[in-house]
């Protein structure tokens, strides 16, 4: 697959799914190929959506055949198993737009800084300051949610202190900008 991907190679990805579709779907993106779409500059390898990965369905096989004669790498990340959602996480995702007969969203920003803390990869916490600098999640509300995330650690393979040390590089990559 292409080395890069931005916002118009995503957008032309999402125009040509929703110029082939039958009728009506969505597509909630998240990852960095999601951040490009509301303004992130940094760039990214592949396109995340919210899903299971082993589905089969015809929605899942014409992604996958546009992004193959596209030459993209996206990929179903069914985000609820990696981390705990914030409360009422689907009617706080981003519309972004609608590409025929697909409507597109972004995925909840708190869902996504909490599996980026979580992750804490040096594009992840990238990713975090812009979503802080750019206003789409809050500090406070974070750390919040990082507390709530603490008490099903557990569950989710979670180490909050860590988390909690990404969120702090996350702020000092902010600041730098």
């Amino acid at each position: 697959m292409d080395a890069n991907l931005d916002s118009d190679r995503i957008i032309a990805f999402l125009k040509a799914v929703g110029e082939r579709l039958h009728s009506p779907a969505e597509i909630v993106l998240l990852g960095g190929g999601a951040l490009s779409l509301i303004g992130s500059s940094r760039p990214t390898l592949d396109l995340d959506f919210d899903g299971e990965e082993k589905a089969s369905d015809e929605f899942r096989i014409l992604l996958e055949q546009v992004a193959s004669a596209m030459h993209l790498d996206i990929e179903a990340v069914p985000l609820h198993r990696f981390v705990p959602l914030p409360p009422e996480t689907a009617t706080h995702h981003i519309e972004i737009a609608q590409f025929g007969q697909l409507q597109v969203y972004v995925f909840n920003p708190y869902g996504i800084a909490l599996s980026k803390l979580d992750r804490g990869l040096s594009s992840d916490i990238a990713d975090v300051a812009f979503l802080l600098r750019e206003g789409f999640v809050d500090l406070d509300a974070l750390n919040q949610l990082i507390d709530r995330a603490a008490t099903r650690a557990s569950e989710y393979d979670l180490d909050p202190a860590q988390m909690r040390t990404h969120l702090v590089l996350a702020q000092a990559v902010m600041l730098d900008d």
